[in-house]
């Protein structure tokens, strides 16, 4: 577990979804609020999912693996999200293989119900790719998405601007070709959870710091979680703290007793409680902002200046009035 540096801040940015434009400006914007010292030696940590909805994949994993190169000083995070998972799974590029007589069909049973309505992918290999893989390329049936009340953009999880971004049209198996090996290497090796420790509780207002793209279940000890995380266990069908929804929402007892901040993107919504951060300004919708904050100052930062850029914000779910971000940028 990395220690807070002493010079720089922690930065957490939410999902980006494929928006290169938007994360550009966003990164511009953090420079400015912090300053170019600070900058330059802080710590970011990236919420999850890069991939999906909006039209540059490929663009914004391009300058995420630049990071480290382009700023060696600052500590980059990049976690792993469902998308990312479901991406990472339809080019048969988890970071394991489970040993005989596991087999990734094992995966399917689960979403079953599913099969015809989201179109499941039956392309070549289908038959050893993971569910979320098959889900991620499929295509729905019902092309109105009632919760969004937005298109579907081929499949369940609007991956058809990902296939477009490597040149590809969607379910078209020459994406496995079309992603070059420092992609796959980069989907491969995200992070499932990171874990900061030993801040200055006044200085910050927790003792640790808990990230993770979805968020902890209350229901299930935080020890079989954590287990399964840094395992990376590939063999759930879903994976909780990567999909999940109410179940994820609030700070585990646990460590909400022993003073534990858990951050989040995933969820679509803006959330500020004093031990559980949720910032997902955006959700991948192209009228809503890529938003970040900035520790310890809670200071919110978004890829404008200008509010009036976008025609609504996410709705904002504070809990409690008393912690409010410091300021926006």
């Amino acid at each position: 577990m990395a220690s807070p540096s002493a010079s720089g801040v922690i930065v957490c940015i939410g999902d980006i979804h494929g928006y290169v434009d938007k994360l550009f400006k966003l990164w511009r914007n953090l420079e400015i609020c912090v300053g170019r010292s600070t900058f330059l030696v802080s710590t970011f940590i990236y919420l999850g999912d890069y991939c999906d909805r909006g039209p540059d994949t490929r663009k914004v994993l391009d300058f995420l693996i630049s990071l480290p190169a382009s700023y060696p000083l600052q500590r980059h995070i990049f976690l792993c999200g469902n998308h990312d998972f479901a991406f990472a799974a339809f080019l048969h590029v988890l970071p394991a293989s489970p040993p005989p007589p596991f087999t990734f069909q094992s995966t399917w049973e689960e979403y079953s119900l599913g099969h015809e309505m989201e179109g499941w992918w039956s392309g070549p290999d289908h038959d050893t790719m993971h569910i979320q893989g098959r889900r991620w390329a499929g295509n729905m049936q019902d092309r109105f998405n009632i919760k969004k009340g937005t298109e579907y953009q081929g499949s369940i999880y609007d991956a058809a601007p990902t296939f477009s971004s490597y040149g590809v049209s969607h379910g078209d198996p020459g994406l496995k070709d079309a992603v070059p090996p420092s992609h796959k290497t980069f989907l491969q090796n995200l992070a499932w959870i990171y874990e900061q420790d030993d801040f200055d509780v006044k200085e910050f207002g927790f003792k640790k710091l808990v990230a993770v793209h979805a968020g902890l279940e209350k229901s299930k000890s935080v020890e079989q979680q954590r287990k399964i995380l840094y395992d990376k266990d590939v063999t759930l069908p879903r994976v909780e703290p990567f999909s999940g929804r109410k179940n994820v929402w609030d700070t585990p007892d646990e460590l909400a007793e022993q003073g534990v901040l858990v951050v989040s993107g995933h969820h679509g919504k803006l959330h500020m409680d004093k031990l559980r951060l949720i910032i997902d300004e955006g959700g991948g919708l192209p009228h809503l902002p890529i938003a970040a904050m900035i520790l310890p100052s809670r200071m919110l930062v978004r890829d404008t200046d200008d509010p009036n850029t976008y025609k609504s914000m996410a709705k904002d779910t504070r809990k409690d009035q008393d912690i409010l971000p410091v300021g926006d940028c």
